[in-house]
């Protein structure tokens, strides 16, 4: 699962533009998943938003995620779905979907993230790891030592959330997350594929960066 740069949609942080407009400008700036989050949205119109983003999606081979709602997710073909610590148990999710089907979830701590792996989780998102406007519902954060013990509690990837961009993005990969989830850094910026590109291309240096001071 490449997982790099994962952009967050959001119709209100990103100034009244569609889900479909940001997943294709995202998409031109390098990112390797969409997620489908919208928590006002009737059940219809999130289905024929997840419907245009899937074609969108597919046609970039990128993955595609939709927040909280496993129907939605299967009815509009989406790669997977992403749980909160309020949304339905994993193992309960898993027993629905194929085989193939993603599932992510937000842990705070490395219990959690255990017991999601344990449970079917095939990637763990850390969040929020800085304080974030961008999430109302966010817990306390884990911060970058919190990436380290999950990181190490787990064998899937670790995704980075919360009041991550440029300035700190460094911080996250160096703790041993595999990529960074974002909304605010990407779609709350005027020209968004801008946005997306600047991060991916940071991100790619300084992992590049890592491997070679790894290596003997």
């Amino acid at each position: 699962m490449r997982c790099e740069l994962y952009v967050i949609t959001d119709r209100v942080l990103g100034c009244g533009r569609s889900h479909e407009e940001i997943t294709r400008l995202a998409i031109n700036g390098g990112a390797d998943v969409v997620q489908l989050r919208d928590k006002t949205s009737s059940t219809r119109d999130l289905l024929r938003a997840g419907r245009r983003m899937h074609r969108i999606t597919r046609a970039a081979d990128v993955l595609f995620i939709v927040n909280d709602r496993v129907d939605v997710a299967l009815a509009c073909s989406a790669d997977g779905v992403h749980l909160g610590q309020s949304d339905l148990p994993v193992d309960v999710a898993r027993a629905l979907v194929p085989s193939e089907f993603i599932i992510g979830v937000s842990v705070s701590h490395t219990a959690e993230a255990v017991q999601a792996v344990q449970e079917g989780a095939n990637y763990v998102a850390a969040s929020p790891v800085f304080p974030t406007t961008s999430k109302l519902d966010a817990v306390a954060g884990c911060g970058i030592v919190g990436i380290k013990q999950i990181r190490k509690a787990v064998d899937v990837p670790v995704i980075a959330v919360g009041g991550i961009g440029l300035n700190n993005v460094h911080d996250v990969l160096r703790a041993g997350a595999d990529g960074i989830a974002v909304i605010s850094a990407v779609v709350s910026q005027p020209n968004i594929t801008h946005a997306a590109q600047d991060l991916k291309i940071r991100i790619m240096e300084l992992k590049t960066g890592f491997t070679k001071q790894h290596r003997f």
